[in-house]
């Protein structure tokens, strides 16, 4: 990976994974945690915490017996998408402290199931062409802080100016 893949995957805030059950059926799941909670550990291998979630566990049961797996993380402010071949390697959170603390998340509250290493066999750029525009709210507040500063001025302006007003 280069340098633009890299900064582009520690930038995200979620994905889509897909994986292959033992009866040949495709299983694509969601995933998501704070801006940056996949981890680049180096030009050939991704790793994140897995959070406690739905109890399915479809994925790593997938995983089991099938290591080849496919992320779709997309940027949709910009239409953006990266596809991602990879071989997945499910990591017990007890049996590696050490990369747990190189891919813990400390400003964020979450209850760690296990840890996933991503050795990575191929990436792609993915055509953007009917890619939705979404922003997320952090998105909008920091669109919006600017123009919250801009309304406030006004706002004091017109205040200003009416006082001037009624005292005439």
């Amino acid at each position: 990976m280069t340098d633009n893949e890299i900064g582009f995957i520690e930038d995200r805030d979620s994905f889509y994974i897909a994986s292959m059950g033992e009866r040949d059926f495709p299983y694509i799941q969601h995933r998501g945690g704070p801006r940056g909670f996949v981890k680049v550990l180096d030009a050939k291998r991704l790793g994140f915490i897995d959070f406690k979630g739905n109890m399915q566990f479809i994925s790593v049961g997938n995983i089991a017996t099938n290591q080849n797996i496919a992320l779709i993380m997309v940027d949709y402010p910009t239409k953006t998408r990266l596809k991602i071949y990879a071989k997945a390697e499910v990591v017990e959170l007890k049996d590696n402290p050490v990369l747990y603390n190189e891919l813990n998340l400390k400003d964020y509250e979450f209850r760690p199931d296990r840890m996933m290493i991503l050795h990575i066999e191929a990436f792609d750029w993915n055509c953007p062409q009917h890619i939705t525009t979404r922003y997320t709210y952090e998105d909008v507040e920091e669109i919006f802080t600017s123009q919250k500063a801009v309304i406030a001025n006004l706002e004091e302006e017109v205040y200003t100016l009416k006082a001037q007003l009624k005292d005439r």
